[in-house]
């Protein structure tokens, strides 16, 4: 087990190249991370031991009654969760009723390691797309200057390399950098689009899980019916017809237990709350990128805190006369190239941006004011 999860942690390795921010890259690595390891647990409970144990008379035998209840589910009966344990009935949801629309049935316990699987494949779709599209741009530029330590003929030569590349693309980079944003747009509707088809999954219960969860811990002792339970039920009924000696249908019912709910519980509580920080971030990140594509002046305050070492006036310059997808670009830099060196880089860019008299955007130099 242990290996396996070396093996997962080789397999979604953030590289030490940024190139992408950390919200988004708490959607392929972390996220990913997590899921994959849950579905080896269920998996791995699921498969070694018995998933579900059923009790019931000696003339069905125990194996192919425990495979039956398992590949056809199991119910509860709705209108028993809110009797008394121990008096009314053996456990909540667990009575005889042969009301067909008073039981619950519970089919997804077979397909959860399966579910969690195809969870990860998706969160780690945006990233895939956007390594695609990225194309090995923000290494290819690097040139190896995120170590500030190197010969200085060498430094020399690599900086010209970046800044001959910056002059002579310059303003192209827009069509580029909303690959990325829409790569963040889509980790946004991946991580909602999950929640929704989670809810699916559980026959609704899913979006209210978390706030139940916390109402529930909150109530009284006495009064409250723990919702954990009707999700994810640890005793469940199960009915299993064969034929009798005399030729006829008899009726089985039987009580199983399934223990891969008491981890089923864990992971889908943690989950709820974890897709629900994760989408507020990704969202405040959407907005960000929103402010930045409709407001210039944002983006040059940033350049500015972000990387104190540059000259204002420098900063300002590339800032007025590049476009955003640009600024994106300078941003990814400077979060890889070592800070001395991009300093330079931006410092002699700007002196040429001086000397080549490049023209203002149209309706952009109204726009920046000196603040």
């Amino acid at each position: 087990m242990l290996d396996i999860f070396r093996g997962l942690k080789t397999l979604i390795k953030v590289s030490s190249i940024h190139i992408d921010s950390p919200v988004f890259r708490l959607h392929y690595s972390i996220t990913v991370l997590i899921l994959f390891a849950f579905s080896l647990i269920v998996t791995t409970r699921q498969y070694v031991g018995n998933p579900i144990d059923c009790v019931h008379t000696k003339d069905i035998p125990e194996d192919v009654l425990n495979t039956y209840c398992w590949i056809h589910s199991t119910y509860t009966v709705k209108g028993a969760f809110n009797k008394k344990v121990g008096v009314e009935v053996p456990y909540p949801g667990v009575e005889t009723s042969k009301d067909e629309k008073d039981k619950k049935l519970y089919k997804y316990y077979q397909w959860v390691c399966f579910c969690l699987f195809f969870q990860a494949i998706l969160f780690y779709t945006p990233r895939w797309l956007w390594k695609s599209w990225e194309g090995g741009k923000i290494r290819a530029l690097m040139l190896d200057l995120d170590i500030g330590i190197c010969a200085e003929n060498e430094k020399r030569m690599k900086k010209q390399l970046m800044i001959d590349y910056l002059l002579e693309n310059f303003t192209y980079h827009n069509w580029w950098a909303y690959k990325y944003y829409f790569c963040e747009v889509l980790a946004l509707i991946n991580v909602i689009g999950q929640m929704f088809l989670m809810n699916r999954f559980f026959d609704g219960a899913f979006l209210s899980f978390g706030i139940r969860v916390l109402e529930f811990m909150d109530s009284d002792q006495e009064d409250r019916i723990d919702p954990i339970i009707q999700v994810f039920p640890k005793m469940t009924k199960c009915t299993f017809y064969k034929y009798g000696v005399s030729g006829e249908v008899e009726r089985h019912d039987a009580i199983c237990i399934l223990p891969l709910n008491v981890v089923n519980e864990k992971i889908y509580v943690f989950l709820w709350f974890w897709f629900i920080l994760l989408a507020m971030l990704t969202l405040l990140t959407i907005v960000y990128r929103i402010i930045i594509i409709l407001s210039p002046r944002m983006r040059m305050y940033l350049l500015r805190m972000r990387y104190r070492l540059m000259k204002k006036e420098d900063i300002d310059l590339i800032v007025r006369q590049s476009k955003m997808g640009d600024w994106f670009l300078f941003y990814m830099l400077g979060e890889n190239v070592d800070s001395v060196i991009f300093r330079d880089v931006i410092h002699e860019l700007a002196r040429k941006l001086r000397g080549h008299h490049l023209d203002f955007p149209r309706g952009f130099k109204n726009d920046m004011q000196e603040p």
